[in-house]
């Protein structure tokens, strides 16, 4: 109970609550006072200049969502009056329809951000097909419509300056209990009775997940250097959090075993459940440490390891003594958990340091992380081909809408033509799997809301109680869309129907119209999506695998560096890290809508599903390796050592060669460092040398694996996948 109590807090004080706080207050506001004055109608034209800017200013940094805000007002406009230009000549509106959709689709060549103000220039030109305007009324409107954008931006600017840094302080919890749900997926596999590869699939999962956010709270931290240069409070505090965060989330890709294997020997000791117990408690320490920061405050420890860590040596050295097996195994996870206990004790410290010292170089090494998007058109050319997934979703995009139009015409299929284009435009999306899946909670959530508006309409007759709750449904909406889509949608539905009532429209008739042009809108946005122009993952998954593989490559490679004795800077390395963290998100994302397509495309994902698990290990005992590495003696270093990393190192090669297409955008360039001579002369039998070389020995078999995955990967015999993976 007390925990349920907590999820709903930590919603009250997170991110998406937030959000939907801001857009509500820019959008019940001027309706309110606009009906105050007999105009309900003008204010709900104020309030659609608020929603739209508002769907635009998505997180990110200060300066990027007041350009986007800034865009999206403009491109609206732009939209409205091409619209209301060709809204008499339906012939024209139908091929307008296609080209500007077609365009505005294309603006996500650039960025996630310009891809949501294209979806908002394309709304604000659904909304107005069909409605014409006199010249003086246009005006009003467009006069209007900018008072509503002007409101939204003004309060989310201000907000901005008056914490600055609450929106990274929001996404860094989110981050924190990210990585909680990860290490607490990794607690099963100390679970004898979970099926392992079942879990990897969904830590892979996960993993995406947090890549995500840590992509976010990057974008918010060092896309400003005020934060980074902020020497006295939150700024620094966040950004020293977040870099011991992505380090403990390494750590913890770094307590990887053969699971199985340690199952088999340790399972009957009941010592692998005291590990579990143990992982379980750092992932509650880790939701308490995001729940503290989501609520502002100084963050203090729920529980102290050092007895829990105590008592496991002694049960680890217990089971050595009694069962007489080697132990080691068990002493690196602890080593580990010890580790992941070190940085969250740091991170507790942090709150009680009043000054924090930066230097330049920091500040440019920060940058380093961030991606720098550039408009340059450029960009926008080199997609304007059918081997681009953007063109080919905005193409197919432009054909539908034109199409749609058309068919409801001229069929005079409904008397808002534009719910049915508004269905198409949210439910279609570059992939086949995102579109059956968006199409299947759209139709759901459409369903369930009518039914629960009619029912609210039927009920509650009082026009102040209708009112209160159309603002509790907008706001649950809003703050749900990018929690869970179908119950943002069950949320909306009624309200639009109780929005509808206000206006004195046929409710009923209206809801079950919805809900026709809803189930017409979904079809015609999945055939589509099977017919025009599809993006097939099957196809497209080879350059997926071949990037994930050069990262894993370029970050494995970095162990050279460090025996070769050249400099091996912080930046550099976790700049490799980062990579293979962003590439494995992009797989495991790209997987997940391969299962999702029809069975005939889906011929290579068992092969794909055993590629994903392997490349996973293989992250993490790279991750393992280099952790150890770096902190081993230089005379424990050999060259028995370096055969085996190049040896690795060449199966990966061979894997990334057999994966290059035409089409594949990664450049890849072999490493080559020069090795000291005396390595040789370094001793083989030490304790360090022999842990070194028996992680090598399992990650140049994983090697070995991958490679002939993508052998398999390659062969026509793949119509039968299961017999070649019993090869394996």
């Amino acid at each position: 109970m007390m925990k349920q109590a907590r999820e709903i807090s930590n919603f009250f004080y997170g991110q998406y609550f937030a959000d939907g706080l801001r857009i509500t207050i820019g959008c019940i506001v001027p309706v309110l006072v606009f009906a105050s004055m007999g105009q309900f109608m003008t204010g709900t034209v104020v309030s659609l200049g608020a929603l739209l800017i508002g769907l635009s200013d998505t997180p990110g940094a200060p300066s990027h969502r007041r350009n986007g805000m800034y865009a999206c007002y403009l491109l609206t406009i732009l939209s409205f009056l091409i619209t209301i230009s060709v809204n008499q000549f339906p012939i024209l509106l139908a091929l307008t329809l296609g080209i500007v959709c077609f365009l505005f689709c294309m603006l996500a060549v650039y960025n996630a951000r310009a891809a949501n103000i294209g979806m908002m220039a394309m709304l604000m030109m659904l909304i107005q097909v069909e409605t014409y305007y006199t010249f003086s009324t246009a005006l009003t409107y467009i006069g209007y419509y900018s008072l509503g954008a002007a409101w939204y931006i003004f309060i989310s600017l201000s907000l901005t300056q008056v914490r600055p840094y609450r929106l990274a302080q929001q996404e860094l919890a989110e981050t924190i209990r990210y990585v909680a749900d990860y290490i607490r997926l990794k607690a099963n596999f100390y679970d004898e009775h979970v099926d392992n590869d079942a879990n990897y699939l969904k830590l892979i999962e996960k993993q995406i997940e947090v890549n995500a956010h840590q992509e976010n709270v990057r974008d918010l931290l060092f896309q400003s250097k005020r934060s980074i240069k902020d020497t006295t409070k939150t700024g620094r505090y966040l950004t020293i959090v977040f870099s011991d965060i992505v380090d403990l989330f390494e750590q913890s890709m770094a307590t990887h075993y053969d699971y199985n294997a340690v199952s088999e020997k340790f399972g009957h000791t009941g010592i692998l459940n005291d590990f579990k117990v143990i992982i379980l408690k750092l992932t509650n320490e880790l939701d308490h440490l995001a729940y503290q920061l989501n609520a502002n405050r100084i963050p203090s420890p729920l529980y102290d390891f050092q007895q829990d860590l105590s008592v496991l040596q002694q049960r680890i050295e217990a089971v050595e003594k009694e069962h007489g097996y080697n132990t080691i195994a068990l002493k690196k996870i602890l080593i580990n958990v010890r580790d992941i206990v070190k940085h969250i004790n740091n991170i507790y410290s942090y709150a009680h340091i009043k000054t924090f010292d930066v230097n330049k170089a920091e500040i440019k090494d920060a940058s380093r992380f961030i991606v720098r998007d550039t408009f340059e058109s450029k960009k926008f050319r080199e997609n304007l081909n059918l081997k681009s997934t953007i063109f080919r979703h905005a193409a197919r995009m432009g054909i539908v809408m034109s199409f749609a139009y058309v068919l409801a015409l001229y069929l005079n299929i409904s008397e808002n033509t534009y719910w049915i284009l508004l269905t198409i435009m949210v439910i279609l999306k570059p992939g086949f799997g995102l579109t059956k899946e968006r199409n299947v909670q759209r139709l759901i959530g459409t369903i369930v809301g009518g039914i629960i508006g009619i029912i609210l309409l039927i009920v509650v007759h009082d026009p102040l109680a209708r009112f209160a709750i159309l603002v509790f449904f907008f706001l649950a909406a809003y703050s749900l869309f990018r929690v869970n889509y179908i119950v943002a949608v069950i949320f909306m539905t009624p309200y639009v129907i109780i929005m509808l009532s206000f206006m004195s429209v046929d409710t009923f008739g209206m809801a079950k119209e919805r809900i026709l042009d809803t189930f017409l809108g979904g079809m015609i946005a999945f055939l589509s999506s099977y017919i025009i122009f599809p993006n097939w993952e099957s196809v497209l998954i080879k350059d997926s695998m071949r990037n994930l593989l050069i990262a894993n490559y370029n970050y494995l490679a970095q162990a050279l560096k460090v025996i070769s004795s050249e400099e091996l800077t912080t930046t550099d390395y976790k700049l490799a890290r980062k990579s293979v963290y962003i590439e494995t998100a992009n797989m495991g994302s790209t997987f997940q809508r391969l299962l999702t397509e029809p069975k005939s495309k889906q011929k290579i994902a068992k092969v794909i599903n055993r590629f994903v698990i392997h490349d996973h290990i293989l992250s993490s005992y790279s991750t393992t390796l280099m952790t150890r590495i770096i902190s081993a003696d230089q005379a424990s270093l050999t060259n028995e050592h370096v055969r085996l990393i190049r040896k690795t190192l060449n199966h990966l090669e061979q894997a990334i060669a057999q994966l290059k297409t035409p089409e594949s955008g990664g450049k890849f360039q072999p490493v080559n460092y020069s090795i000291p001579e005396d390595l040789a002369a370094n001793n083989d039998n030490s304790e360090e040398a022999k842990l070194i070389s028996e992680q090598l020995e399992f990650l140049n078999k994983i090697a070995t694996n991958i490679l002939k995955i993508t052998h398999m990967e390659q062969d026509e015999s793949l119509k039968e996948p299961t017999d070649n993976l019993a090869k394996l």
